[in-house]
């Protein structure tokens, strides 16, 4: 296949969350076909609710610094699907991606037909299944892998980690992980395995109960509190210095990426890092200060200049707890600001917890639709008296540029989906 052609069957699959299918099964015996790839590196397994990405960019970012060769896969993409699968900083090429796509699209369809497997595996395993090959060919030291959804059935749950790690659990896709704090826990908790340490992000009080009663079953170390992060002070851009102590050190960082919370994800990635170095794999503090401070994570708090000069912050934003954080975020650092915002969201979050976050805090609200069949009409989501809609994210931007002014910001926020839109249309 060529690359266009790989993406097209590979979308052909079904919405890689309406037509996902969890376990493990499938993706067991497509990487057995394939030759198991997933055993041939070592990895570090990431997940959570919220900042599981952004941990797993900051740790990739590290080790890439420390002079490792490095795999990250990360999921969703918002321009390429080539951006799921990273070897030491660069995506897949789009010819490798489709040589590897031919390949496991092969693999599935044999399985399928000597009556091993009902049906084709989905999307994310299928793709999941190309990152392994890749990391394999490329003969990365170590690979980071962000879990898709969950962790105990998710697709990447078969890798050979050295570490494990949990980042904040909260409310997200109930309807597939559990109604409560602590079942959903219970799903990202799978990750654990026996005897590998565990880096515990600081947790909700049922999370943690979860989390460290796993980890009991499986003797498996719990790593957590070791690592401190404090605000040292803020940056013009909106960025932060930050000084850690940790047991490889006392150092300063600037973090590449915006928040309070990302110092909770950096404490996260040096925790898992200072791991790593108790198992022999060496990783000085300059790295990590370097990593940090390269971190490349677009769409997060992602600061650039928009239509008509104005600035643009683009978060995704896709969540309660994401939400949140992008309030406070905005309260903390442009509350002198006139702000406006472009919202849209998939019809399976909680929408109406995430506008009761945003709403108030915005002068102008745009709604707008995504191109996306999980998406949620604009004309669902509930009015106020300061509330425009745009049918599309391009009219969207041009009706807030109108409306700011000057000394104003414009936030796009609700959907990653809505970002990777906003991404292509900025160039």
């Amino acid at each position: 296949m060529e690359f266009s052609e790989s993406v097209e069957y590979l979308y052909g699959l079904g919405h890689e969350v309406l037509a996902m299918k969890l376990g493990l099964e499938t993706i067991r015996l497509l990487s057995r076909e394939l030759g198991s790839p997933h055993e041939a590196f070592p990895a570090i397994h990431i997940a959570g609710t919220n900042g599981k990405g952004s941990t797993a960019a900051m740790t990739e970012a590290i080790l890439r610094a420390a002079g490792y060769r490095t795999g990250l896969y990360t999921s969703p993409h918002l321009l390429s699907i080539t951006e799921r699968m990273r070897v030491d900083g660069e995506p897949i090429p789009q010819d490798q991606f489709a040589r590897l796509a031919t390949q496991v699209r092969m693999a599935g369809e044999r399985l399928v037909e000597q009556g091993q497997l009902p049906a084709p595996p989905t999307f994310f395993e299928q793709v999941t299944a190309i990152g392994y090959l890749w990391y394999a060919e490329q003969r990365v030291d170590l690979a980071v892998l962000e879990v898709g959804m969950g962790g105990r059935l998710d697709a990447t749950n078969i890798c050979r980690p050295v570490v494990t790690a949990i980042t904040p659990v909260g409310l997200d896709h109930q309807q597939y992980l559990g109604e409560t704090i602590a079942a959903i826990a219970g799903e990202k908790a799978g990750i654990i395995k026996a005897g590998i340490p565990v880096v515990v992000a600081p947790q909700e009080p049922p999370a943690h109960a979860v989390i460290l009663a796993r980890a009991a079953e499986c003797d498996a170390p719990v790593v957590e509190g070791h690592v401190t992060a404090e605000l040292v002070r803020r940056t013009v851009d909106l960025r932060q210095w930050v000084e850690f102590q940790s047991a490889l050190g006392s150092f300063d960082a600037c973090l590449s990426l915006r928040g309070d919370h990302q110092r909770v994800n950096a404490a996260t990635a040096v925790a898992v890092i200072e791991t790593l170095v108790s198992q022999g794999w060496a990783v000085g503090t300059d790295a990590i200060t370097t990593g940090l401070e390269q971190t490349f994570w677009p769409g997060r708090l992602d600061l650039r200049s928009g239509p008509a000069g104005r600035p643009l912050i683009i978060d995704g934003a896709h969540n309660q707890a994401g939400a949140a954080v992008l309030r406070d975020f905005l309260v903390d650092y442009c509350a002198d600001r006139p702000l406006t915002l472009i919202f849209g969201a998939m019809r399976d979050k909680d929408v109406a917890e995430m506008t009761s976050q945003l709403f108030p805090i915005f002068k102008t609200i745009v709604l707008t639709g995504i191109d996306n069949p999980r998406a949620l009409d604009p004309a669902e989501i509930s009015t106020a008296a300061n509330v425009e809609r745009a049918p599309d994210i391009a009219a969207a931007l041009e009706l807030a540029a109108q409306m700011t002014p000057r000394t104003g910001l414009i936030v796009v926020a609700g959907s990653l989906y809505l970002v990777g839109e906003v991404l292509e249309l900025l160039g």
